[in-house]
């Protein structure tokens, strides 16, 4: 997951595609994707306002204020944080063992691992994986 999202990609994501769900069951893929298939897609199309070449933005507790992100996920070894940017210093725990086919819109329904981890440091957000679009999300 972190190869595909974070060293995946130059700048950030424009869209995650279904390539994201390389090696996973045939099953889960056509249920996540309703069978159709479309590569992911970079930022490739950026244009900064100087004219120097864009750069990946990092985004920290300190820093979060300053971008326009609502959502921060953080790939932890147990499993997905999910941070809600403007709000929380810690986010629950989705396990990598949870059924992405859940409804994921109601974190007090998440599966398996979803504890507040408690903060020991500032977690990175890069924005390569929360400037993505998924579109099975709408189908969960």
């Amino acid at each position: 997951m972190a190869r595909h999202l974070i060293d995946g990609t130059t700048i950030g994501w424009d869209e995650l595609g279904t390539d994201l769900l390389d090696g996973a069951p045939s099953k889960l893929i056509a249920a996540l994707t309703g069978g159709d298939q479309w590569p992911s897609t970079t930022l490739d199309h950026l244009v900064t306002p100087d004219g120097s070449p864009p750069i990946r933005m990092s985004v920290t507790e300190q820093t979060v204020s300053d971008h326009d992100l609502d959502w921060g996920y953080v790939l932890r070894p147990n499993g997905v944080e999910v941070i809600n940017a403007r709000y929380g210093e810690a986010g629950l725990v989705v396990s990598w063992d949870a059924d992405p086919r859940r409804d994921f819109t109601n974190p007090a329904t998440w599966p398996l691992a979803t504890q507040r981890r408690p903060r020991t440091s500032p977690p990175t957000v890069s924005s390569s994986t929360s400037a993505g679009n998924f579109r099975a999300a709408a189908r969960r």
